[in-house]
């Protein structure tokens, strides 16, 4: 493993990726529209012992992602690791917000995945190697209420890694979806709802989560290396996604009363 390109590797979680590939002695590619945070995720993998360089990349578009592909096959000529990681974070009901928030989320965290993965299948066919992680999230297997948008992106990339997973796995390729629940990172910055308790929420639970980015980001590795379809780094992640799998009636019991809840909380603001 030499070459790992990262998409949103500026910051957050991205960079924490970052970082422990480059522990592990990879060269990094960091794929960001933040020139200045990439240039200190730079700065960090080169202190980290290893090397890399800057793309500028706006995940939703097909030129971009193309011209990107040209550039690694001439620094490189191959490509090892593709980890999608760019993503934006939206909160509300599937009646409130605006629309134009739906084709913002959608365009970034499940076409711009799906992009990235389009565009480096065929140089990863041609070596008959490589490797890809989507990042998705624990909303993509638990779909709470109130966050309809954002539910759907992660809900598709999980679908598109497992699609990937079983299609590129006779060409050598493997495919990782990994889907952290809440953690300590920058997610939030950015994040559109129309609820004003919503970014409190999301705040608080940040906050109170055990693991952080660097943890996520351990965790991802090890699924790589495992070749792991779905890498749920959390306890309680596991621990609720066991609930909705095999104790289903329990998860519908408690994911109706935060139904509830919401909508009496709904009521009262009226």
């Amino acid at each position: 493993m030499k070459h790992v390109l990262i998409t949103g590797a500026a910051s957050g979680l991205g960079r924490a990726l970052a970082l422990r590939f480059a522990k592990a002695g990879a060269h990094i590619c960091i794929a960001d529209i933040n020139a200045d945070g990439s240039q200190e995720t730079l700065a960090m993998v080169k202190a980290a012992g290893s090397d890399g360089w800057i793309y500028s990349l706006d995940v939703r578009s097909p030129e971009q992602w193309q011209a990107l592909a040209e550039e690694v096959s001439q620094r490189w000529g191959s490509i090892d690791v593709v980890i999608n990681n760019a993503g934006v974070a939206t909160g509300d009901r599937i009646d409130a917000g605006e629309w134009a928030w739906w084709e913002w989320i959608i365009d970034i965290n499940l076409k711009g995945v799906a992009l990235g993965c389009r565009t480096f299948t065929p140089l990863m066919k041609k070596q008959g190697s490589g490797y890809f992680i989507n990042v998705a999230s624990l909303a993509g297997l638990m779909v709470a209420p109130s966050m309809a948008s954002y539910n759907v992106t992660k809900a598709g990339v999980v679908a598109l890694s497992e699609t990937m997973h079983y299609e590129l796995k006779p060409y050598g390729i493997g495919t990782t979806a990994l889907c952290p629940g809440f953690f300590r990172t920058n997610l939030n910055v950015g994040m559109k709802t129309s609820d004003p308790d919503m970014l409190k929420f999301v705040d608080k639970v940040f906050e109170s989560s055990a693991l952080d980015a660097d943890d996520v980001a351990d965790a991802a590795y090890v699924s790589m290396q495992k070749n792991e379809l779905i890498c749920n780094p959390h306890p309680v992640g596991r621990r609720a996604y066991f609930v909705k799998r095999f104790l289903p009636w329990i998860y519908r019991n408690q994911i109706g009363k935060m139904a509830e809840a919401l909508k009496k909380r709904e009521e009262r603001r009226k």
